[in-house]
């Protein structure tokens, strides 16, 4: 807050000036036989330019000002010029109306599955009812940040860690929720709550990667199980439909061997009881079509 004597008031500075430099000249003409009415004309200069930083106030566009009359609330001031009694009226704050944010922690907080964490955050606020926030407590901006930490490790240990690492967003409005409902009497509005980190123990981080790493690997070997059974079904298929079939299964056979004749100079020794089965008249035109046309 700046200062609430001159307020950072160019206007009451310079009109103060202006005024001491008719004081001055009041004095000169004094001194140069003017009478005494030059001296009362100065001295009522000198008290006007005391008297105006103490009259004309200014608060900026985002601020608002908390004026007492003889100790007693008189009105809520500004933007822009305005003046009060001087000795009568006193600015007791300027508020800030813009959107502030308040940073906390909540180190080595327990969650309800009794983990150690430690937790950042930040919190955007805003005060929305300068009378309120000036009357009903003395430093809000303490108080802010002690509720936020307070509210903080209260939904920490009302919570699992996986919870908290999972469910963040959830996490954010909870906390939002619960801070605005706290200081709803000091005329601010809790805009959001944002967690930024959450901290564990390393020993803990290095279970829960292990965990994370066996659970990989248990869905693994459960696809792999999957497609072996799935492989098994369909050769069970494939051999009802050969038993079924047994020109199918000759048929398969002989595609067999026009695949493994497709290299040349390999030799292949076919069963005899192979060959009696097929046609060989077929298999030896495959072999034929496989070593290309002859010369």
């Amino acid at each position: 807050m700046r200062s609430l004597l001159t307020g950072g008031n160019p206007v009451a500075s310079l009109l103060s000036f202006l005024v001491a430099v008719l004081a001055v000249l009041s004095i000169y003409l004094g001194q140069a036989g003017g009478g005494n009415g030059y001296y009362v004309l100065a001295a009522i200069f000198v008290i006007v330019a005391i008297l105006l930083p103490r009259t004309i106030k200014m608060a900026n566009q985002w601020e608002r000002a908390v004026v007492l009359r003889l100790g007693k609330l008189h009105s809520v001031r500004g933007p822009g010029l305005f003046v009060i009694v001087p000795f009568m009226d006193a600015v007791a704050m300027m508020l800030d109306q813009r959107i502030q944010t308040t940073e906390f922690n909540a180190e080595q907080a327990l969650s309800k599955d009794t983990v150690p964490v430690n937790i950042d955050a930040v919190i955007f606020w805003q005060v929305h009812d300068s009378e309120k926030a000036a009357l009903e407590i003395t430093d809000f901006r303490s108080a802010i940040a002690r509720v936020a930490q307070t509210s903080l490790r209260e939904m920490v240990g009302s919570s699992l860690l996986s919870t908290l690492l999972s469910e963040r967003k959830s996490a954010d409005e909870v906390l939002r929720a619960e801070i605005a409902r706290k200081i709803a009497n000091w005329g601010i509005t809790v805009h959001s709550v944002e967690i930024r980190d959450v901290g564990i123990p390393m020993a803990l981080q290095d279970a829960m990667s292990r965990q994370a790493q066996a659970e990989r690997e248990r869905q693994a070997r459960v696809l792999l199980g999957q497609a072996e059974v799935e492989v098994a079904q369909k050769f069970l298929d494939a051999a009802q439909t050969y038993s079924q079939n047994p020109a199918a299964l000759q048929l398969r056979a002989m595609n067999i061997i026009y695949e493994t004749t497709k290299e040349r100079g390999a030799t292949i020794l076919i069963p005899t009881s192979m060959v009696d089965a097929m046609n060989p008249g077929n298999i030896v035109g495959l072999v034929r079509a496989a070593d290309g046309p002859t010369k």
